[in-house]
């Protein structure tokens, strides 16, 4: 008899739960975690490729030495960051992350800049190559962001409407913040670095 009861009340709070936005919060969740794994991924890949970026310029254009400072700057800033999965909930923390990442966007584009002045460099394969690789990338990173931001977006507004701001509020959901244009133009000055030991050219790299 006790089992026929608990069955009936089960099934009425499961109900009750999918109808009131749980179902949507894990879901959206699950949504801005994968989103967020991506993003990070495609970061990654372009801060792998920024060392045979800076080796390859260096090797035709050595007293850019302000330029080359900071992009290694910026990249060391980057992966100084500690992320944790709790980064995406901390919204000072996610400023902090986002401004590293657009110092970084920023002392890129003056490290291509600063190549349209070396028509030798601009004809080398593998900086071709590496410019081709960080071009898609920053395309790939800009899909990762707007999904992520979507994702986001979907999730706050569950945890916002009536009634399942009431279920978040049972299960702890909070609303989460997102990536902001005014955070990326965040650009910090970077420190100085010594630049006297010269790294090796990675292997294939050669003027022409």
């Amino acid at each position: 008899m006790r089992n026929k009861t608990i069955l009936p009340l089960f099934l009425v709070v499961f109900a009750l739960l999918g109808g009131c936005g749980y179902n949507t919060l894990q879901s959206t969740d699950e949504q801005i975690k994968a989103g967020w794994a991506e993003v990070l991924n495609q970061y990654q890949r372009r801060a792998d490729l920024v060392p045979n970026l800076v080796n390859v310029v260096k090797g035709y254009a050595a007293h850019e030495k302000e330029v080359l400072e900071q992009v290694t700057n910026a990249r060391a800033k980057v992966g100084s960051i500690q992320v944790t999965p709790e980064l995406v909930n901390d919204e000072q923390a996610l400023a902090r992350f986002q401004a590293a990442q657009g110092e970084l966007s920023s002392a890129l584009s003056r490290l291509l800049a600063v190549a349209e002045n070396y028509p030798q460099l601009k004809a080398d394969g593998l900086f071709r190559d590496l410019q081709a690789q960080l071009e898609g990338t920053e395309n790939r990173i800009t899909v990762a962001r707007n999904r992520y931001i979507q994702a986001v977006q979907a999730y706050n507004v569950t945890v916002r409407q009536f009634p399942s701001n009431l279920t978040a509020m049972l299960f702890g959901y909070k609303v989460k913040p997102s990536f902001t244009v005014e955070n990326e133009k965040e650009i910090a000055k970077p420190p100085t670095v010594d630049f006297g030991a010269t790294p090796p050219a990675p292997a294939g790299t050669g003027k022409q």
